[in-house]
């Protein structure tokens, strides 16, 4: 259990790095940045080079949606559901301070603002409402876990599955951006909500509530069109 906490820990550690440092330092730089397209990319690439890397200690969650997901799509057991997402959310908050300490040393720093963090309202990147951020990441959760499901089942080429997986990511991505700055993962949205500016912290319900929601139903669908999983 001991090695399989660790490789939640680092995976999850360097999806936060990876994807929210990518927004954070490279996504708005002038002439050279890389935008939402970039993010989007450098969330799915971090799932994929873990999944690939440590999925074969752990399962490669790195996501509380994912790990209760798969405990109800009877792939993962109940009794190491909260020590995965301790280690998920212990790994998140790990990155966010590294990124913090990096942040900080720019010239001129006054803040870490939005810090690529998920919200609503005021907070959306484009100003969605609760509702319009509660309903895309519900379903974009739930057809992630159908994704990771589907692929790791014992009917998909076998090797493939971290590949499909970080392209899942990638588009969720490309969708949600502007609606939520995308979540669909607890723990990626508590590591930076500690330290962002403005009302991530008082948001976070959502992109808790939101995200296993999804998981949940998303493993449901999958029991449903394949019984014999």
């Amino acid at each position: 259990m001991s090695s399989k906490l660790m490789a939640e820990f680092f995976g999850t550690f360097w999806l936060v790095l990876g994807g929210c440092g990518s927004a954070v330092l490279a996504a708005g730089v002038a002439d050279v940045g890389i935008g939402w397209l970039g993010v989007a990319f450098a969330f799915g690439l971090t799932v994929l080079t873990m999944a690939y890397t440590v999925g074969h200690i752990s399962g490669g969650h790195f996501n509380p949606a994912v790990s209760l997901g798969l405990m109800i799509g009877g792939r993962f057991p109940a009794k190491d559901l909260l020590p995965y997402w301790v280690a998920q959310v212990v790994g998140a908050i790990v990155a966010a301070i590294v990124l913090y300490v990096i942040v900080s040393g720019a010239p001129g720093f006054e803040g870490v603002g939005g810090f690529a963090s998920n919200g609503y309202g005021d907070a959306s990147p484009e100003g969605y409402s609760m509702m319009s951020a509660l309903v895309i990441e519900v379903v974009l959760t739930a057809f992630f876990i159908l994704i990771i499901l589907g692929v790791t089942s014992k009917g998909a080429p076998a090797g493939f599955a971290p590949i499909a997986i970080g392209l899942a990511l990638t588009l969720i991505h490309l969708i949600s951006i502007p609606v939520t700055n995308t979540s669909v993962n607890p723990a990626r949205s508590t590591g930076v909500a500690l330290f962002a500016d403005g009302p991530a912290l008082a948001q976070l319900w959502l992109f808790w509530v939101a995200p296993l929601i999804g998981g949940a139903l998303g493993a449901l669908i999958w029991k449903v069109m394949s019984p014999e999983d």
